[in-house]
């Protein structure tokens, strides 16, 4: 059904949400999320949303996905439909496909530039912008009187744009008048300003629905990442208030519910009627706020539905609430939580890092990025829009220079260590506090042309409060294996697998791989690393953060696009383009972890001697 429908059969008292997911990385993590839509669609949201790669990336895994949520779960379904690299009629097949599995919606978005790219340059020029695609759509006989049309909203502005609220605006009315049907808004935290802009909004002449856009915090980096992203205003009262709790990620995730709740009721007594909640394809957060909201059994009432209890099989007797309780079968059933990382991504030379708990009683509740399950449904997401390196042309050459040879590589990272860059391409931020505490040791590595991208210490027992190494409940402790990932030649490769089978002494493990997907190991396809875990009072020891196969080789992938990325900043034919992308395609990346968290000079001396 059209979603405009569906809002006008709502009477003005009922609030109405939909939620966001997107297309996983991995098939496993496909098949859980599918799951997970199956219990979520018995929240009885009015509408899901499905996301859409630039350039129909994820074209085949989002047209699945919708027409699961659409035919399988019965649940109206809203397809992105972005115009970024779409080749000349991609637009329509996808229209087409849509229109077979019975998907009514389409969010039309001119979407992001592609990777490497300064400015958005259209592939078809019949789209150049969110307005084309309405136009193309409600006046193409075969689509118009079909799809009911979403648009984009900025309450804080366009990261992109230098443009004034009022011209802003001002476009989203010729996107209105070209023929949208609502309007869902980019993530926001201050509900006033959104109250003010949506005034604004009306002002102008716009009458259709505005869904605001609510994302619960979920950890403290993914929530900076975000507002640095989107351009997000956040109140000094939220900065105040997350700050201190930023090494727990439970109390973060406590804190994102509340802030949710806060900003949604806030927001109802001003005549805000529907939510687009953004899940970042986690589904305890939404849950929760649903349920302190009281909307659930709200809409089991006026759809005259019967919702039965999510199954979760962390419903454990106990003490604590069962989003709290973690078990041995909790363990057992996944052994690869994601514990905690500098970012939900990649880290270079911050270790796996500080600051990301998982302390929910579900398998994988948190942003997890490269350190946790492959078989989650967030594996591997940094943030909501699959960014990349995050510079534009300007600031990469001002920050990483020209290099042309490999010794100006060398520069880039050495420098970073030094903190005379915040950044690398591997890394949109600074060197963690802990691994600063490496830093003559990622040195001597990086003088040696071994780029290192991750890494971590060994840690024994420190107390959870520890302002370095820390993280997690008050009054634990945490260990962790020392772990460094770096680019190297093969014969490097060989010389250490060769130097790991001599002198290792069974204390050290690596997984390699290139380009082309050549893969050298010294463990079983079934064996894994777990590198940080963390025992805390009244709970099983939460699970660790992983290195294995499946997880490497999807993080390899990604690491060896940065290459291709940072190449795109300079000219096809130029030297510097040439030495990136040969690096590319010549180098391997290695991760190494020493096992014997109680030396903790042992992975070092074991690379250095």
């Amino acid at each position: 059904m059209r979603l405009s429908e569906k809002i006008d059969n709502l009477d003005s008292f009922t609030p109405f949400y939909t939620f966001e997911f997107f297309p996983p990385r991995t098939e496993q993590g496909f098949e859980n999320l599918v799951s997970r839509i199956g219990r979520l669609s018995t929240l009885n949201p009015l509408a899901v949303s499905i996301t859409w790669g630039a350039g129909g990336s994820t074209k085949d895994w989002s047209l699945k996905l919708a027409d699961i949520c659409r035919n399988d779960h019965s649940v109206d379904t809203i397809m992105h439909l972005t115009c970024t690299n779409m080749q000349p009629g991609m637009v329509e097949d996808a229209l087409r496909t849509a229109m077979e599995k019975g998907i009514r919606n389409i969010l039309a978005l001119r979407g992001d530039p592609p990777r490497g790219a300064d400015s958005w340059i259209p592939s078809d020029p019949r789209f150049t912008s969110a307005t084309d695609l309405v136009k193309f759509i409600k006046t193409t006989p075969e689509f118009r009187d079909y799809f009911c049309i979403g648009v984009a909203g900025y309450p804080d502005g366009h990261a992109e744009t230098t443009a004034s609220e009022e011209e802003q605006i001002q476009y989203l009315k010729k996107k209105v008048d070209a023929g949208a049907d609502f309007i869902i808004t980019q993530l926001f935290y201050d509900p006033e300003s959104f109250l003010t802009w949506q005034e604004n909004v009306r002002k102008a002449g716009i009458k259709i629905p505005v869904i605001p856009g609510i994302m619960p915090i979920q950890t403290y980096a993914s929530f900076m990442r975000l507002i640095k992203l989107c351009g997000t205003k956040v109140p000094d009262s939220l900065m105040a208030q997350i700050t201190p709790i930023r090494n727990d990620d439970q109390l973060v995730k406590d804190l994102g519910v509340e802030v949710a709740v806060s900003m949604i009721r806030k927001l109802q007594q001003s005549g805000v009627q529907g939510f687009h909640f953004c899940t970042f394809n986690l589904e305890k957060s939404v849950q929760r706020v649903l349920e302190q909201l009281g909307w659930v059994g709200r809409h089991v009432e006026q759809h005259n539905m019967v919702i039965s209890e999510s199954p979760s099989r962390n419903n454990q007797p106990g003490s604590l609430p069962p989003e709290l309780v973690i078990t041995a079968s909790d363990i057992a059933a996944s052994t690869s939580y994601s514990l905690k990382q500098a970012h939900p991504g990649n880290g270079p030379n911050n270790s796996a890092g500080k600051g990301e708990l998982n302390a929910a009683g579900t398998w994988d509740e948190f942003p997890n990025g490269r350190f946790g399950d492959f078989k989650s449904p967030a594996f591997g997401v940094k943030d909501l829009w699959d960014h990349g390196i995050t510079a534009l042309p300007r600031n990469a050459v001002e920050l990483w220079g020209r290099p042309t040879h490999t010794a100006d590589i060398t520069t880039v990272f050495l420098r970073y260590l030094r903190g005379e860059v915040p950044s690398t391409p591997w890394s949109d931020s600074p060197l963690s506090p802990e691994s600063k505490s490496l830093v003559p040791l990622l040195t001597k590595l990086n003088e040696r042309g071994w780029w290192t991208v991750g890494s971590q210490p060994a840690v024994d027992a420190v107390p959870s409060e520890d302002e370095v190494h820390g993280w997690g409940p008050r009054g634990g402790y945490v260990f962790q294996k020392a772990f460094v990932e770096f680019f190297c030649t093969r014969d490097d490769v060989a010389a250490l697998e060769a130097r790991a089978k001599e002198k290792g002494k069974g204390w050290v493990t690596f997984f390699a791989a290139n380009m082309m997907d050549d893969y050298a190991t010294n463990m079983t396809d079934e064996g894994s690393n777990a590198v940080t875990w963390g025992v805390f009072p009244g709970k099983e020891i939460n699970s660790p953060t992983i290195i294995e196969r499946d997880s490497f080789l999807a993080w390899k992938d990604e690491a060896f696009g940065y290459w291709t990325e940072w190449g795109l900043f300079y000219p096809p034919d130029s030297a510097e383009r040439k030495l990136l992308d040969s690096v590319r395609d010549e180098r391997w990346l290695i991760s190494l972890v020493h096992h014997n968290f109680k030396d903790p000079d042992g992975l070092w001396n074991f690379l250095l001697d």
